[in-house]
């Protein structure tokens, strides 16, 4: 270039241009941008392209927007480049200001640009922006190419709109492995687990062929479902497939097996990981946070800044307090908050960061700190903080706060029936029986209804689900008669049912029934009449549990000599001996 000076045109430009996108070399590319500059060479549309194709690829927006500027005339190649830049850094409303833009300009967008353009429709208003986009695309006949049909279901699905996420994919005249995993990872990210596992298996009788990401949604699904032998199975297979495996990928391993209650398979493949990620490290401290493990995550953390490869960002924060709160170690927990408080990590306290701290002061019967702390913060608290505070009033019978905090409650989120339960319990337990049946009545009053409650165990790679009182599952006779004879074989031991957990106003023969029919004692029943002695159970609850079922569990694994695991929606709960982890406190 410096001895060809002046003579060099499109040709050696081309070259060049060319090398350094391929290789990502910035700063030879800046001496090429310069050279046309000293010398006056006008470049045409396509090598101004090429310059903003290499500097978005660098990392450098700024340059690629002055050079898109600067040019006297654009094709769709060069709008859709920058929009790509845009789209692909994360700045999704400067992508869909030029995409307006470039409709102002009067150039026809492609199939390339649609997209590129819809993967930036996010959050309210550009999903809003997003629909107008499809109503576009309809009318230039593109919703059936497979790029811009991928992206849409994409942004459906991200948006919560599953169902029109499966009708465009339904539409699709032909599918390949990008838009089979943009609507199997639909399903899995909105928690329709079962569905996005039955989808998978559809694609593969199609024969359809599986990438990394493919594998990465089904591992999130698998998660979700704690399908630990189902888990299992694909982690082999990827590995017998020889698939690269790229982070994404092994974070998503260490997400399942941590979810699925296998600590040890989590953290070898944590361990052996060439390259690890914010989001490595986080998934392994969350796994250790969720079973209860306060000291390991810790460790972990301190291990993390010994390292100094990766800076924590507000998620390994949020994990390490919720940890040390599960764990019990408020002080260590006190400590990390003000640590963060500090800003020497550049990270500002959350609304989640002070619910976790206000758990854990309530775990360790701080409740009038707790009660303090709410008091202060800069955020209006939420039901989830108002939740955690009563259940420590409940614990540890602090009537006065317990009732304000419930009452509260009662007016944020009159439809949940957990609040009723809780604030009637804890004035049972203060004697004050007129206030139990009043909130019974409102409850009664306002139609209140609790949601299903469902459990799952997992046996020889099958799902078995019971919901309460369920007579659906084939061996129901068996499973309801294994239950009937647990209940008068723990009473023999000790167990007395807790019938303040039923919300009916009915004979206390009636709340034993309705107890006996809660899904995890349906699940528990069926373990035991389907595995060999001393075999574990594993069952899964799409609710928190509720005090009787935990106290039946801990029966199981007493009498029986069987290690109980349960996986509610807070944590785990690891029984062995009639112990729990949780400490009788979740």
């Amino acid at each position: 270039m410096a001895i060809q000076g002046p003579e060099i045109k499109f040709d050696g430009y081309n070259m060049l241009l060319n090398e350094c996108v391929n290789k990502r070399a910035v700063r030879e590319g800046q001496r090429v941008h310069a050279h046309m500059i000293k010398t006056c060479y006008l470049p045409p549309v396509y090598l101004s392209t090429r310059l903003i194709v290499l500097y978005t690829k660098c990392e450098c927006l700024g340059s690629a927007r002055h050079v898109f500027d600067e040019m006297p005339e654009r094709n769709v190649v060069s709008w859709t480049a920058m929009i790509s830049g845009y789209s692909q850094r994360g700045f999704a409303s400067e992508a869909l200001h030029l995409f307006v833009q470039m409709l102002r300009s009067d150039t026809e967008p492609n199939e390339f640009t649609f997209a590129t353009v819809l993967t930036s429709c996010t959050g309210v208003s550009g999903f809003e922006l997003g629909r107008q986009i499809h109503s576009l695309i309809i009318k230039r006949n593109y919703e059936s190419h497979i790029f811009v049909g991928s992206s849409l279901l994409d942004m459906y699905a991200k948006a919560g709109g599953i169902h029109e996420a499966q009708g465009i994919f339904e539409c699709l005249p032909e599918r390949d492995v990008v838009s089979c995993t943009a609507i199997i990872s639909g399903y899995a990210q909105l928690g329709l687990d079962e569905e996005a596992l039955e989808l998978f298996r559809r694609f593969q009788r199609e024969g359809m062929s599986s990438n990394y990401v493919t594998y990465a949604s089904l591992l999130t699904a698998l998660s979700g479902l704690a399908a630990l032998d189902h888990g299992k199975q694909v982690h082999g297979h990827v590995l017998r497939c020889e698939l690269p495996f790229y982070v994404v990928l092994q974070n998503s391993l260490i997400d399942m097996y941590s979810k699925c209650g296998n600590l040890n398979y989590a953290r070898k493949i944590f361990n052996n990981m060439p390259v690890r990620t914010v989001i490595s490290w986080n998934a392994m401290l969350v796994g250790y946070s969720k079973h209860g493990k306060g000291k390991e995550v810790v460790k972990l953390f301190e291990l993390m800044r010994e390292e100094n490869k990766v800076k924590p960002d507000s998620v390994t924060f949020l994990a390490v307090l919720s940890g040390c709160s599960h764990g019990g170690l408020e002080d260590k927990g006190l400590e990390m908050f003000d640590e963060m408080m500090g800003g020497g990590d550049g990270i500002e306290a959350g609304i989640e960061h002070y619910g976790c701290v206000i758990d854990l002061l309530g775990r360790a019967g701080r409740v009038e700190e707790a009660f303090a702390l709410i008091k202060k913060m800069p955020f209006e608290p939420t039901a989830a903080i108002w939740g955690s505070l009563l259940g420590a009033c409940r614990v540890h019978s602090n009537t006065d706060i317990g009732e304000f905090v419930g009452c509260r409650l009662l007016e944020i989120e009159p439809e949940n029936a957990g609040n009723y339960v809780i604030l009637s319990n804890l004035y049972a337990s203060a004697g004050r029986w007129e206030d139990v049946r009043n909130v019974r009545e409102l409850m009664m009053e306002k139609a209140v209804i609790k949601e299903p409650g469902r459990s799952w165990i997992e046996l020889d790679q099958t799902l078995h689900t019971f919901y309460a009182s369920d007579r659906s599952h084939p061996r129901r006779e068996e499973v309801f008669l294994k239950a009937r004879e647990l209940l008068v074989k723990f009473k023999e031991s000790g167990y007395v049912p807790d019938q303040s957990c039923v919300l009916y106003d009915v004979d206390e023969e009636q709340k034993e029934k309705i107890l006996l029919g809660h899904s995890e004692k349906l699940a528990l029943a069926f373990g035991l009449i389907s595995t060999s002695e001393g075999v574990p159970l594993r069952v899964i609850k799409n609710l928190r549990i509720c005090v009787d079922c935990h106290n039946f569990a801990k029966f199981v694994s007493k009498v029986y000599g069987r290690r109980v695991s349960i996986r509610d929606k807070n944590r785990f709960h690891h029984i062995a001996g009639g112990i729990c982890s949780c400490g009788d406190y979740w």
